[in-house]
């Protein structure tokens, strides 16, 4: 209501309306901020985070792209994206954290990998108070709920929204593209000793489906199985792809090479891909996936080569 409006009326009537919309206006602030994490829990805030321990590579990345980046006080190692990340304080590994660290930095948002933090710590930073929010994102919807969710308890939604958004318009793009690929079945090597791969609930599992990949071990009771090079061998796959040690390591690749009875050693489909490009569910999956969408292409032209 407009001062000039209010001239029009009464001044107590126009005094009572200013008086109501203003209490509304306290009352829409003063509501908590809440969400549903990947453990399925509610998690409320009353307040946007002003200071944010993103205790996973992946967490710190989800919550740059939510736009809370100069919020983060907190870290884990390999947290190197975006880079301005390496300048945060570290509280330890994702495995083994610094907790006398973390409670000294005070944060009042803490990012936990479900799967990947020690159960026990989180649960001590749950009991001294802190809010939790569980970062477990098997699929590209998980994703973009994660960064909206991030930028809501920052007050951040103006880029975080965007950012999500942009982010499930590209894998769509590559959906649209790829919906009728000629199929190729595929190996994608999680790690090299022990032997892993990835079963179809897996994100990664997503993007082969995604590029019109078959992921040869999707049928795994285990979402990251541990297996043996014979049983590649009998799947027999087309194309190979790792990750290897380090963003420009190819190395878990040669190994292959020294099975010439591979269809993907003969055709010559040993693809290697940046690690943290496709091992980290981030907005940064979307290149990844473009990557491995390429490589699955020169797969399907080698092997347009050899059949004419």
């Amino acid at each position: 209501m407009t001062f000039k409006t209010c001239c029009k009326r009464s001044l107590a009537v126009c005094l009572l309306g200013l008086a109501s919309a203003t209490m509304f206006a306290e009352t829409a602030s003063a509501q908590p901020l809440c969400v549903v994490d990947d453990k399925q829990r509610e998690v409320c805030m009353a307040h946007p985070a002003t200071r944010i321990a993103a205790l996973s590579p992946g967490a710190t990345e989800l919550i740059y792209a939510a736009g809370a980046g100069d919020k983060v006080v907190a870290v884990v190692s390999f947290s190197d994206y975006p880079p301005e990340a390496k300048q945060v304080t570290s509280v330890g590994s994702h495995t083994r954290l610094d907790l006398e660290r973390v409670l000294s930095l005070k944060p009042d948002l803490v990012l936990a990998w479900g799967t990947g933090n020690p159960s026990e710590q989180i649960a001590t930073l749950e009991r001294v108070g802190m809010t939790v929010y569980y970062v477990e994102p098997h699929n590209f919807e998980d994703i973009v709920d994660n960064i909206k969710d991030m930028a809501r308890l920052s007050g951040t939604e103006n880029i975080g929204y965007k950012a999500a958004d942009d982010f499930i318009a590209g894998i769509h793009a590559l959906a649209t593209r790829y919906q009728n690929a000629s199929p190729v079945s595929t190996f994608y090597q999680v790690w090299d000793e022990p032997l892993m791969s990835m079963n179809r609930d897996h994100y990664i599992s997503k993007v082969v489906t995604l590029c019109g990949g078959v992921n040869v071990f999707a049928d795994s009771p285990r979402l990251i199985p541990r297996l043996n090079q014979e049983a590649v061998l009998i799947k027999n796959p087309e194309a190979i792809l790792a990750g290897g040690m380090g963003e420009r390591n190819a190395k878990w690749l040669e190994k292959w090479r020294a099975f010439p009875e591979l269809l993907a050693t003969q055709w010559d489909n040993l693809f290697f891909i940046p690690p943290s490009l496709i091992q980290r569910p981030t907005p940064r999956l979307l290149d990844g996936a473009r990557i491995l969408c390429e490589k699955l292409d020169i797969a399907r032209q080698h092997r347009r080569e050899r059949t004419l």
